[in-house]
């Protein structure tokens, strides 16, 4: 089985300062089809810029990115549009809702950003049927200004959901969420992996990155997957 991505020796440095800093030393990482890893470590230990490369909104200094078993690291930025749209799907801390839209218009604006224009009742059907994974069908028609964080954050994940990616990548889903509603949003993404998406987590939860089936720590720009006592 091809894996969907596989990082080799991917570096990344931050030249912007007196002294060029190494935010990522040769990581390395494979996931494959249904998988979920958490990527834990301190705040500014390159865990967004991890994600950043991996999402294709940044390039590595060095290294290999293999999507789909395609080498993708040094693509044009058209091509790399192309493939952020139709690979993955992005979930931040932040719900980025439009306030003046409906729990369905907010999701659907994923399907006229990313795939074209679609026929009226094919979008609905995609868009009903993202906030049903999400348990959120009966918000179709709600506001954000109705919604509790965490059914903004659902509807945040329905509106990655919609164009079907194949990664999921997710940024503190959680940090503004309290414990339990924080515990509803990662069921929702985790069942994404049950239809075969890939979960990449980066979190400050433990409880929520022991729910992932392998943990890795990002330190000094090292990535290292943790040994788990069973």
């Amino acid at each position: 089985m091809t894996a969907l991505i596989e990082l080799d020796g991917i570096t990344k440095v931050l030249k912007g300062q007196e002294q060029p800093r190494t935010i990522l030393d040769g990581v390395g990482l494979t996931v494959e089809a249904g998988q979920s890893v958490a990527i834990v470590g301190r705040s500014g230990s390159g865990k967004s810029t991890l994600l950043s490369v991996i999402g294709l909104f940044d390039r590595p200094d060095s290294g290999s990115y293999r999507l789909d078993g395609h080498e993708i690291a040094r693509l044009p930025e058209r091509r790399a549009a192309k493939l952020r749209s139709s690979h993955f799907g992005f979930v931040f801390q932040r719900f980025f809702l439009l306030k003046h839209l409906t729990a369905a218009q907010n999701v659907a604006m994923a399907l006229v950003n990313g795939q074209g224009w679609l026929p009226r009742r094919q979008r609905r059907a995609r868009v009903l049927e993202a906030l049903e994974q999400v348990g959120i069908a009966h918000l179709a028609r709600s506001r954000p200004a109705k919604m509790s964080g965490g059914e903004q954050q659902r509807v945040a994940i329905a509106r990655a959901l919609v164009r079907d990616p194949k990664v999921l990548l997710a940024d503190e889903p959680t940090g503004a969420l309290d414990t339990e509603t924080g515990t509803l949003v990662i069921d929702a993404l985790l069942a994404a992996t049950g239809r075969g998406c890939g979960l990449i987590l980066v979190t400050h939860d433990r409880d929520h990155a022991a729910r992932m089936g392998r943990i890795h720590d990002l330190v000094d720009g090292v990535l290292s997957e943790r040994v788990r006592v069973r």
